[in-house]
């Protein structure tokens, strides 16, 4: 299959990564975003996490140092939302976005999957849709014990040294979350694994996302 690249090595690329909570981007995203690093991307990033509070946002704002290390430009948002809550606090997040829509204008997003089971997640995507109305928007999915992975239509290859580098990152820098049965690396290679089949990529893994729309130019 012809694969469709945003952007070569040495051009500059805008992304906007909104997670609600501190591991979100990391985990449904991270490998893309490393890999574009290491194909000589140059990747201006603007990076939301929505609920980081306390000892998270700690957390939240280190890992995002480190999966940016590379970046031709970064700014990073650590937002004190909270956790569980986000459509009991749909007016003030709807500000938020609203606010958010006139400091950036990115090429591509990457957010939560509209059909994901956590009610924050759901409220994030919803209002990514109503506020970016002319923009490249990536769901990407997060593993957990709900069993809500769907079906993606829009794969990224991801090396073998890119996915052991997201996934040590990972446990590197969410201590909070180890004790959490699924969080460990089988979870994140295993799917990792899984959506490298479906796609037959060259080194076996894959991060997955659903594209709603997309424009051939």
């Amino acid at each position: 299959m012809r694969a469709l690249q945003l952007a070569g090595r040495g051009e500059r690329l805008s992304v906007l990564c909104l997670g609600a909570h501190s591991d979100d981007i990391e985990i449904g995203a991270g490998g893309t975003l490393l890999t574009w690093l290491d194909q000589g991307v140059r990747l201006d990033v603007h990076w939301c996490v929505l609920s980081g509070n306390d000892g998270r946002g700690i957390e939240a704002r280190a890992s995002a140092d480190d999966f940016l290390a590379e970046a031709a430009g970064r700014t990073i948002e650590i937002k004190t939302f909270r956790d569980g809550f986000f459509p009991e606090q749909g007016e003030e997040i709807k500000a938020w976005f609203e606010a958010l829509k006139g400091r950036i204008n990115p090429d591509v997003i990457l957010t939560h999957r509209r059909d994901d089971a956590h009610q924050d997640h759901r409220q994030v995507n919803r209002l990514v849709w109503n506020t970016f109305r002319d923009h490249l928007i990536l769901e990407y999915e997060i593993p957990k014990w709900d069993g809500d992975l769907g079906r993606p239509n829009f794969y990224m290859p991801v090396s073998e040294f890119v996915m052991k580098r997201k996934v040590a990152l990972l446990m590197s820098h969410f201590g909070s979350q180890r004790s959490k049965q699924w969080f460990d690396p089988e979870t994140f290679m295993g799917l990792a694994r899984l959506r490298g089949m479906e796609s037959r990529a060259a080194e076996r893994y894959a991060e997955a996302f659903v594209a709603r729309k997309l424009s051939l130019g």
